[in-house]
């Protein structure tokens, strides 16, 4: 199965939050990575799409909340939920890790904490150190922040590391053997 990151964002986006996306789309897909994006054709969606599109052989995933939303042309996989904002939901539980770039949106903060609350790790880009400081007093060792999508790269790259680790140690514990 792939792994698959979870890029949440605003519609209405700053050009920073944007440029963000598109490096960290471009990052994600370089590693043979899915992106996973609310799948419109607007703001940080659109351009982590974009991003991952300029990588040969990507996979970008996009949750859409209604049937009328227009899907991005670098979506690869629109799927339609007919949820609304409860779409979000879908987004949050179907990621490995969750990056959040910008939150000036009422939908990505709802995404960060949706993510907090399920365990998913979550990582904040370039977010403001109040930003930051909040999420990190709710989520406290699931939340980091990173400066730049490559920092948020690194910090991901991390978390898999310590999770292969413990997935070796817990192998080692005699429940390795079980299957189900």
């Amino acid at each position: 199965m792939r792994f698959i990151v979870g890029v949440m964002g605003p519609a209405k986006a700053k050009k920073k939050d944007l440029d963000n996306a598109r490096l960290l789309g471009e990052f994600i897909a370089r590693r043979g990575w899915v992106v996973l994006t609310g799948g419109r054709d607007v703001g940080v969606m659109d351009a982590a799409c974009e991003g991952a599109k300029r990588v040969g052989g990507s996979l970008t995933v996009g949750i859409l909340p209604t049937a009328k939303d227009k899907v991005s042309r670098h979506v690869d996989v629109p799927i339609i939920t007919e949820m609304g904002s409860g779409r979000n939901n879908v987004n949050v539980l179907s990621s490995d890790v969750v990056v959040a770039c910008g939150l000036s949106g009422s939908g990505t903060v709802s995404e960060v904490a949706l993510a907090v609350k399920a365990g998913k790790p979550v990582i904040l880009v370039d977010a403001s150190p109040a930003e930051a400081a909040f999420f990190r007093k709710l989520g406290k060792k699931l939340v980091s922040a990173a400066a730049s999508p490559e920092e948020a790269i690194e910090l991901i790259m991390k978390r898999m590391e310590g999770h292969h680790r413990q997935a070796r140690r817990n192998a080692g514990d005699g429940y390795g053997d079980v299957r189900l």
